[in-house]
């Protein structure tokens, strides 16, 4: 199976896309503005002890409180005291060190867990906890005990903490893991150090940006090519490759092409098409996914699928397909929390556990870590998938104040966006030397405004004038780029 990562960076946003033969299966976009938090250590301060819900609300200088349940504590802590009582830890005004498990997502503020985890290439650092482990992703006995022969050699000799070897370590030589661990325990030392002079409500340590990260944990032996769009970008993550994996140097590659990366690839359309409800099955068939606060909503139809022999093939036929669209739409939505599947009914017990198995398999190469339950008598599914970040379409699109929050639009900030990568796309096609941008009032506010250093840069890096019309009947997805 062939496999790619794409990463396509400007000002405001970096994208990166994990594409399988060709076709598109996990999107992760972080904007400058919206920078995600997991994995930052804070010095906190304790705001509210909730003795009802044995959680405190810790002040991390984010606009709402974050939230930290007791059994996020260090576990060395709660062993020492053995009490299931939060105000047996944390006092109002205490200060506190912790780390972002989750970001915060829609209403609700961002999780914590006071039991530090440091990740690198090969090993997760946990400083609090004595304790080590292996990925339950290296399926290999005799691989299992070298690694944790190793691990356990390694905490014995330096009276460190814990660590977790992840799944990329498997068949890596010891002298490398031996390198990969003592750089943890040097940046621990490092944020120790940050922890004893830190302001309270401030941030301690940054995890590394998208692109790098991306590296770090996403990189697989099936990875034939990186590419990235971006010089700068490129430079960084030859740097990174070169002191943690040098063999992934030759993959790494800089993309000069006049035409968009990820229009090579096809996957703004695909982007596109993830925001709607409907999907469609090559059978005739189709899914409708319904996002909603508590969970998410999954529907199988035949649609114009009318099948070949008898009916229950027909039905097994299309359960099959949804599974498999299912498993690719959950990653590329990065839908989480609890989620429903409505398959059509079958009969046949068997059909029942292979379009079950079908979907369990697709779902291995979730990097997000899942769990599904039995297809009930109903024909529902019930599944649950970690939720670390926003789902894309909340992170594309804002409520819809026309239709009372019962839909959806892009926000201003995206259409922006777009209107930039449209530019781009304009002006390496044709000779210009001015553009008229036609938009709605806000997006145009927006360009004038917020985008305005943007834009100019771009003005800069294009040689082009770039003119605004803001149009009354535009709805706020509208807009046209006029060569003039």
């Amino acid at each position: 199976m062939s496999e790619e990562i794409l990463i396509n960076v400007t000002p405001p946003e970096t994208r990166v896309a994990i594409v399988e033969n060709g076709v598109i299966q996990e999107i992760i976009i972080e904007r400058t503005r919206q920078l995600g938090l997991v994995g930052n250590i804070y010095k906190g301060v304790v705001c509210r002890v909730l003795p009802g819900m044995q959680a405190a609300f810790i002040e991390i200088g984010l606009d709402r409180a974050a939230f930290l349940h007791l059994s996020d504590l260090p576990t060395k802590e709660l062993h020492r005291k053995g009490s299931e009582n939060i105000e047996d830890y944390l006092t109002e005004n205490q200060h506190i060190i912790v780390q972002v498990a989750k970001d915060p997502i829609s209403s609700k503020g961002a999780r914590l867990t006071a039991e530090l985890s440091i990740p690198s290439r090969y090993q997760v650092y946990m400083p609090e906890t004595e304790k080590g482990g292996v990925s339950q992703r290296i399926e290999c006995d005799v691989e299992r005990m070298r690694l944790r022969s190793f691990q356990d050699a390694f905490q014995e000799k330096h009276k460190s903490g814990g660590f977790i070897t992840r799944t990329a370590a498997e068949s890596v030589d010891e002298a490398v893991l031996e390198c990969d661990m003592l750089f943890l325990l040097q940046l621990w030392d490092s944020i120790k150090e940050k922890m004893k002079t830190a302001e309270p409500c401030s941030l301690v340590h940054y995890d590394l940006p998208l692109s790098i990260r991306t590296l770090r944990d996403l990189y697989t032996d099936n990875i034939e090519k990186v590419k990235v769009d971006s010089r700068k970008t490129y430079n960084r993550l030859i740097e990174f490759a070169e002191e943690f994996v040098p063999d992934i140097l030759p993959i790494i590659e800089h993309y000069t092409r006049d035409r968009p990366l990820f229009d090579m690839y096809n996957i703004e359309a695909e982007i596109e098409n993830a925001l709607d409800r409907k999907v469609a099955l090559k059978s005739g068939g189709h899914l409708i996914f319904d996002q909603t606060e508590a969970m998410t909503t999954v529907d199988v139809n035949t649609g114009g699928y009318v099948g070949g022999r008898n009916l229950e093939e027909t039905i097994y036929k299309t359960n099959l397909e949804a599974a498999h669209s299912i498993s690719r739409q959950l990653r590329l939505r990065n839908l989480g929390g609890i989620i429903i599947i409505d398959f059509i009914d079958m009969k046949s017990e068997e059909h029942k556990k292979q379009v079950l198995s079908t979907l369990e398999k697709n779902l291995e190469k979730c990097h997000a870590k899942t769990k599904i339950t039995e297809v009930s008598t109903l024909g529902l599914v019930e599944m649950t998938r970690k939720r670390t970040r926003e789902s894309l379409s909340r992170l594309l699109c804002e409520p819809c104040e026309t239709c009372g929050g019962k839909g959806s639009l892009k926000s201003a900030e995206t259409i922006c966006l777009e209107i930039f990568r449209e530019i781009i796309r304009e002006v390496k096609q044709y000779n210009v030397n001015q553009i008229l941008v036609l938009a709605s009032h806000p997006v145009v506010e927006k360009l004038l405004d917020e985008e305005a250093d943007v834009l100019s840069e771009l003005e800069k890096f294009l040689a082009i004038n770039i003119k605004f019309r803001s149009e009354t009947e535009y709805t706020q997805e509208q807009y046209d780029v006029v060569l003039l």
